[in-house]
């Protein structure tokens, strides 16, 4: 008989889920900017300019590597032995990888050690991170009421740019420093001031309860022994889909939060201060509206709300890059706000119902953060690596918005294959699903 599990307040969850991934996303997103700005004068001073942009981005898109692996690890014992513990874990083996990238020493007192350990924190930080986002979604939606579901599974969305605007301000504190002290020490204060914040976060998780779904599947019995080999027997197609996904959200994601501070201050010679308020702002603005966009999928549909996302990906992208190549700051803001803030926040605030429903809670953590994860090697881990590969190579940014008008079209497809009701429709179904306590497989495998 399944006894009563007392269920942590909804709204406490969501806020838990916001902060804890924003953290996280604050780690990894730091190294983003310092990838642009900082490591390849640091770590790769022997490369010509254009090189070590290009190995300084290849380091950023190792991490990626280690996300398959942590969220097949993490999604195990999240549909094993819960949820919580593994948000617990990976918060902390995250901050403890960034701490160490701020004391790591440079190219010029270690040699080659220095980029060696620093892609091993890199893989450190991927694995981590390969864990977070399947959790952190699952305890928003799985605690979300019926009809609000939406909502509340976009707050650990809106910690990914909470956690770009986070990382954007600490750089623009520190990046008002002289070049010399702040590519000896400045950089580093970001990293550092990481292990405060998964202080804050740790206390913050520890307090939200367990899943509630996750101990209706424990107390009925009904964990699978391996739950990524059951995901992938059983969810195959979605899995697969949730990769294509959010192939578009991934990769235009890192391509404005990270190239396009690089494209910005060395090919088009703008301000870096201006560059980085531009993507403060920017990540300011996403994070509002995937929360207004969230509450509008529960009303629309996921995906239909997905799908007016890509789509308006798609459209902004030439446009933005046009203002981008004026060579005005204010241009520049405004295509990063359009983009970033404005465009992506469809798909964004409706990711985690979206992806978390796709999949039975017995291997919803595993199934979910598995598909993820190909999507982030596969879109995101290069896209700023191979953003500037094609501006070196051409001296245009057409090959680049040829690039992102495609995996837009590869997202756009994976949505209509998903099969299922749309708009309304789709909506109720949930609804009604959520209601009645049944598995809230919408759509069709």
């Amino acid at each position: 008989m399944v006894t009563e599990t007392r269920k942590t307040s909804p709204i406490k969850v969501a806020t838990a889920s916001f902060i804890g991934t924003g953290i996280e996303y604050y780690d990894f997103f730091i190294y983003g900017t310092a990838a642009a700005l900082v490591f390849p004068r640091v770590f790769f001073p022997e490369a010509t300019p254009l090189m070590g942009t290009l190995l300084a981005f290849a380091t950023f898109g190792v991490g990626f590597f280690a996300r398959p692996i942590g969220g097949v690890v993490f999604g195990h014992f999240g549909d094993r032995v819960g949820r919580k513990r593994m948000l617990v874990l990976s918060l902390i083996g995250m901050g403890t990888a960034t701490f160490l990238m701020g004391l790591l020493p440079g190219y010029a007192l270690i040699g080659l050690w220095a980029p060696i350990l620093l892609i091993l924190l890199r893989l450190l930080q991927g694995f981590c991170v390969g864990g977070e986002w399947g959790g952190a979604v699952l305890m928003a939606v799985e605690h979300a009421p019926a009809g609000r579901r939406g909502f509340f599974g976009a707050f650990p969305q809106m910690g990914a740019p909470g956690g770009v605007a986070l990382a954007t301000l600490a750089f623009l504190i520190v990046a008002q420093l002289p070049d010399d002290q702040f590519l000896i020490w400045g950089w580093r204060i970001p990293f550092l001031l990481s292990a405060a914040l998964v202080a804050v976060g740790l206390v913050i998780r520890l307090t939200i309860g367990e899943s509630p779904e996750f101990e209706k599947v424990r107390q009925l019995q009904e964990r699978v022994r391996v739950p990524a080999v059951v995901a992938f027997r059983t969810h195959s197609k979605q899995i697969f889909l949730v990769a294509g996904i959010y192939l578009s959200q991934g990769v235009f994601a890192y391509i404005c939060m990270s190239y396009f501070v690089q494209y910005g201050t060395a090919v088009v010679g703008l301000d870096r201060t201006g560059v980085l308020l531009s993507v403060f702002a920017a990540g300011v603005v996403a994070t509002i509206l995937y929360a207004v966009f969230g509450a509008v999928s529960d009303v629309w549909g996921r995906k239909t709300t997905y799908t007016v996302g890509a789509v308006a990906m798609a459209v902004t992208i030439g446009p933005a890059l046009l203002l981008i190549n004026t060579g005005q700051i204010w241009l520049f803001a405004v295509a990063l706000i359009g983009v970033f803030g404005l465009a992506m926040a469809p798909a964004g605030g409706a990711t985690g119902a979206l992806f978390s429903l796709l999949f039975s809670p017995e291997v919803r953590y595993s199934g979910a953060s598995i598909g993820y994860t190909i999507s982030q090697i596969l879109g995101s881990a290069f896209a700023p690596l191979i953003a500037a590969a094609l501006y070196g190579a051409f001296q245009s940014t057409i090959p680049l918005f040829i690039y992102l008008l495609a995996v837009s079209l590869i997202s756009i497809t994976s949505l209509v294959l998903v099969g299922g009701p749309w708009g309304r429709r789709e909506a109720q179904r949930q609804n009604a699903a959520a209601s009645s306590s049944t598995v809230e497989l919408t759509y069709a495998r």
